[in-house]
């Protein structure tokens, strides 16, 4: 009754909001980290200002503890989507929560990419979007992966906090009724079941690893 009634309308929530934050955030971090490989000092479009500019953004955003990020965004995050309160609501400030360190991730991951695979490249003609998209995203795929599995279970750990200020989900239901409420059992259900989650989430990510290895 107790997992149906309260921590199964959690989980769901929870999920709906790392989903729709991961998306949103990988999305965000290759773009960002695209950008940073290629207008970099050695990358194929090199520019300065640009470079720096994407640096300093992604720097200052990673700063922030995730806490006070949601906090001081709380004007952004309502003009958005119309509220600061609930799950949706909550989907903004994960984004940029994650966004940035998925920008260095992915920067990473396609730094990783040798470079005479991409002179090669440049010998044969390619253009830029082919060699960053068939040359360099593919090479780095499988890094990519594992990073992007590291930036799900850090928003898992992210809509936990969420719950502090009213976003729904586990982080909510722990709060309420498990430090309000003294109901240590829920605190205790809410632990394990983030706990199992994050498992699940590591061993599919290492599944994918491996096979795109192979």
């Amino acid at each position: 009754m107790l997992f149906k009634e309260v921590l199964l309308p959690a989980l769901i929530d929870t999920l709906y909001m790392v989903t729709l934050s991961t998306i949103f955030a990988v999305i965000l971090g290759f773009i960002s980290g695209v950008g940073l490989i290629v207008t970099g000092p050695k990358g194929l479009r090199p520019n300065h200002l640009v470079y720096k500019s994407l640096n300093l953004v992604i720097n200052i955003l990673r700063s922030f503890p995730f806490i006070i990020l949601m906090i001081s965004i709380l004007p952004l995050t309502k003009f958005i989507v119309g509220t600061t309160i609930g799950t949706t609501a909550a989907i903004v400030p994960l984004t940029l929560g994650a966004a940035p360190f998925t920008a260095r991730i992915i920067e990473s991951a396609l730094l990783e990419v040798d470079y005479g695979i991409i002179e090669a490249a440049k010998s044969f003609g390619a253009k830029t979007y082919q060699i960053i998209f068939k040359v360099m995203v593919k090479e780095a795929m499988p890094a990519m992966v594992l990073g992007i599995t590291l930036i799900i279970i850090n928003i898992i750990g992210f809509s936990a906090m969420a719950g502090i200020i009213g976003g729904g989900g586990l982080g909510d239901v722990a709060v309420k009724y498990g430090y309000y409420r003294f109901k240590v059992d829920i605190m205790i259900y809410t632990v394990v079941i983030l706990i199992l989650l994050v498992q699940i989430i590591q061993v599919l990510g290492n599944i994918l690893y491996r096979k795109m290895i192979k």
